[in-house]
């Protein structure tokens, strides 16, 4: 039976898996929004300053990395991941646009191999709901962001409008899988993603344990109708 403490290992495991159609099934999934959100992430950092330092956590693929490459391009991004061939692939998209990004490192959310005070601002895009401890990831996140950067943390979440949430519950726990499973041929990864979202916070909570971990002024935006959601904060 599966717990918190091998969460890690089969997470890594099911990404791995999932890399090569990885890009296709999130346009397949978001309906082709998901590119827009993340550009909209980077664009939320309001970056100023000759040189900032930005990590990209949980870059996968890289898009939102490349994302802020392209609206800064006088800041060094650091894409990193916790699972390798994420990283491969990023890498590889970056050589194809021209290696906007350059500096690619592997690692986890919870114990990042990077200093104090290390970087001006931080992003990740669907991180959250895949990390053993959240508080652990947030407190992470605030450790390596120099006081008055900024954080913005783009993540599926829990719809509001009764009508609506019903609609997306029936299509992201019913609907999900099954796409997956014929577009992947992992049922089982596309099976997780959705029930990953059950016990996961409620916007309104998320931005809470942000303010608990020692960000400030935490807000947020939501975004899809409602299905998504920007949470920016002050480090």
């Amino acid at each position: 039976m599966s717990s918190q403490s091998d969460k890690p290992a089969r997470v890594q495991a099911m990404f791995a898996r999932i890399v090569r159609r990885y890009d296709v099934m999130n346009r397949i999934m978001t309906l082709g929004r998901d590119q827009a959100w993340r550009q909209l992430t980077a664009r939320a950092l309001q970056l100023e300053g000759p040189a900032p330092r930005v990590l990209d956590l949980a870059t996968g693929t890289g898009d939102i990395a490349l994302a802020i490459a392209q609206e800064y391009p006088a800041a060094t991004v650091i894409a990193a991941d916790f699972t390798h061939p994420m990283l491969q692939a990023a890498q590889l998209k970056s050589r194809r646009q021209g290696r906007p990004v350059r500096h690619f490192v592997q690692g986890d959310a919870l114990s990042l191999p990077f200093a104090d005070a290390s970087f001006d601002a931080l992003t990740n895009g669907f991180l959250l709901r895949n990390v053993a401890s959240l508080r652990l990831a947030l407190r992470e996140m605030r450790r390596v962001v120099k006081p008055g950067g900024r954080v913005a943390c783009l993540e599926i979440t829990h719809p509001g409008a009764p009508v609506f949430r019903q609609l997306f519950q029936l299509y992201f726990y019913r609907a999900v899988p099954v796409i997956g499973r014929l577009v992947t041929g992992d049922a089982q990864a596309y099976t997780y993603l959705p029930n990953s979202l059950t016990d996961f916070p409620r916007a309104p909570h998320l931005r809470e344990m942000m303010l608990e971990a020692g960000f400030r002024d935490a807000h947020y935006q939501l975004l899809g109708l409602g299905a998504m959601a920007l949470h920016i904060a002050i480090a």
